[in-house]
C-alpha cells in the first residue's frame, strides 16, 4: 500500500490524461455540429469512450461544454504566459507567438468554428469568457510596459488586440493572420 504522501499514482495520471482527451474531442464536436445540436452521444464517439463512461465524468452536456471551454483557455493562457515570459527573445516575436497561441491557433475552417461555439454561448460559460481576454490583455500590456511603460503599453496592447481581432476575421489561414499581424506588431512596437 502507497504512503498518503507518495501523490497520486498512475491511474491518477490516466485518469487525468483521459478526460483531458475526453474535452478536446468534445470541443471539436461542439465546434463541428453547435452547442445545441451535439448530443452526448457525439461526443462519446467522438472520445471513444461509451455514453455511460462520459456521464460518469460529466453530469451533464453543459458541464461538459464549460468543462472543455474551461481547459482550451486555461491552456491558451498558459502558453501565453510562457511564450511572453521568455525575456531572452525580442519583444515583437515573442508577441507575435503570443497572439497566435491564443488567436492564430483558432483560424480555419473547424478552428474558427470553436470560437463561434464559444461566443454563441457564454450564459453558459459564465465568467471565464471575461477573465480571460482580459488576462490576455494584462499579459501582453505588461510585456510591452517593460520595454515602453505602462501607460504607453495599455493603447499599444489594445490596438494589438483589435488589430489581432480583425485579422482573425478576415484570415482564411494561420499563415496570413501571422504576416499581417506581424506587420501591425512592427508599426506599433518601437
Amino acid at each position: 500500500m502507497s504512503s498518503p504522501d507518495a501523490g497520486p499514482g498512475p491511474s491518477a495520471s490516466a485518469g487525468t490524461d483521459r478526460r483531458s482527451m475526453v474535452l478536446d474531442s468534445a470541443l471539436v464536436t461542439f465546434a463541428r455540429f453547435g452547442y445545441r445540436k451535439t448530443s452526448m452521444e457525439d461526443v462519446a464517439r467522438a472520445a471513444h469512450i461509451s455514453r455511460p463512461g462520459l456521464y460518469f465524468l460529466f453530469s451533464s452536456k453543459e458541464t461538459l461544454f464549460h468543462a472543455a471551454v474551461t481547459q482550451a483557455l486555461e491552456r491558451d493562457i498558459a502558453a501565453v504566459e510562457h511564450v511572453l515570459a521568455d525575456a531572452d527573445r525580442p519583444l515583437p516575436e515573442r508577441l507575435i507567438e503570443a497572439f497566435d497561441q491564443w488567436a492564430g491557433r483558432y483560424i480555419g475552417p473547424l478552428t474558427h468554428d470553436v470560437a463561434v461555439v464559444v461566443e454563441d454561448n457564454p450564459d453558459l460559460l459564465g465568467e471565464i469568457v471575461e477573465s480571460t481576454p482580459r488576462r490576455f490583455e494584462e499579459l501582453i500590456t505588461n510585456a510591452i510596459a517593460v520595454e515602453s511603460g505602462q501607460e504607453a503599453a495599455i493603447p499599444v496592447a489594445q490596438t494589438m488586440i483589435s488589430a489581432s481581432i480583425g485579422l482573425k476575421h478576415q484570415a482564411a489561414s494561420r499563415e496570413f493572420y501571422l504576416e499581417r499581424l506581424k506587420v501591425a506588431i512592427e508599426l506599433l512596437v518601437h
